[in-house]
């Protein structure tokens, strides 16, 4: 009962945060509004009251679908790489463990060389990222089947092998790039922001991906920690452990390909939030991965408000990420609980 409290408490307390992060938000950029105009523009909306229209339309044109997609985001990451992290029984997986990252990457890179309108570079990342994996699965198929290794072990050791190699085809696609135009695009696109992407059918895409792979997450998630143990003991009680394995990768597959797709890469948000809630409500995913939706939710929009305030342009959202999450990540490695590891 003691430790129930302790979730509900925790998933209640990050929700709560939600709020004030968003109004925080609101006020944020580089037209800067106090908290109480915030107010006058929203509950104009509600009553018909005269506002300034310049006010309206950077809240809910510019601000409010930038707020929405960076949450979407923040939490498809932090799910998938929670879910990941469970199925491989690895701590040091991330979302982007079967390449669909570097994949998607390519993809956006290639669209970007080829001078493609911005629908086609987010369908290119995200057909890309999709196909990745489908490679790295068939390759593991191929190299494991009938020979007596540790699948997982294969899965793993193969993506890290197409991460590499998509690493190296980006630079080749970035060596090639006019210099003047297509390279500097490139290497923003890949350093992940919300800056040209926070728009409402962007949102309705992050939205029902994240509905639709989030729920199979979900109704899976007693299963996933029963494969946290091994597969003799899932299949013992009942669990089809290939098919949860494969419902499960397809599902985290699609998170982080339309993540990607949408606002460029960003890492270590659903390696390090997924330690952070384990460590504060345990291994148990029937409250961790609710609490790490939560969580990479609220992180994520907090670190876009630090983007959008730390310099007077604006920094990637995805190098601030690098310089806040590796630096907590050895905090927890050297000073945490050792339990997680």
């Amino acid at each position: 009962m003691k430790q129930q409290r302790r979730e509900r408490l925790l998933i209640f307390t990050l929700a709560f945060l939600l709020f004030p992060a968003v109004l925080c938000s609101l006020s944020i950029g580089r037209f800067s509004m106090p908290p109480s105009m915030v107010f006058r523009v929203l509950f104009a909306r509600l009553t018909g009251a005269e506002v300034s229209l310049q006010a309206d339309n950077v809240i809910f044109i510019i601000r409010l679908p930038r707020i929405f997609l960076s949450m979407l985001v923040g939490a498809a990451l932090s799910l998938s790489g929670a879910a990941y992290q469970s199925l491989f029984r690895n701590p040091m997986v991330s979302p982007g463990v079967l390449g669909v990252t570097n994949g998607a990457g390519f993809g956006a890179a290639l669209a970007i060389l080829l001078s493609l309108p911005s629908f086609f570079i987010q369908g290119m990342a995200f057909v890309f990222g999709l196909a990745t994996v489908a490679l790295v699965l068939s390759l593991t198929r191929m190299a494991g089947a009938g020979k007596g290794r540790n699948s997982t072990v294969v899965l793993i050791l193969t993506g890290t092998i197409m991460n590499a190699l998509f690493s190296s085809i980006i630079s080749f696609t970035k060596y090639v790039a006019d210099g003047d135009q297509k390279l500097p695009e490139i290497t923003f696109w890949l350093m992940g922001s919300f800056a040209r992407s926070g728009n409402g059918r962007n949102v309705l895409v992050m939205l029902a991906v994240l509905l639709s792979a989030g729920t199979v997450l979900f109704l899976l998630r007693w299963r996933i920690t029963i494969l946290s143990f091994s597969d003799e003991e899932a299949r013992s009680m009942g669990v089809n452990t290939r098919q949860v394995r494969a419902l499960v990768i397809l599902a985290s597959t699609l998170l982080t390909a339309a993540a990607v797709s949408l606002c460029g890469i960003i890492s270590w948000v659903g390696l390090i939030i997924p330690h952070i809630c384990r460590l504060l409500v345990g291994p148990n995913n029937r409250a961790l991965f609710p609490a790490v939706l939560l969580g990479g939710a609220l992180f994520m929009l907090m670190v876009d408000n630090g983007a959008r305030a730390i310099i007077p342009g604006e920094l990637p959202v995805g190098v601030l990420v690098s310089f806040i999450g590796a630096p907590l990540f050895l905090y927890m490695l050297f000073c945490g609980r050792r339990e997680w590891l």
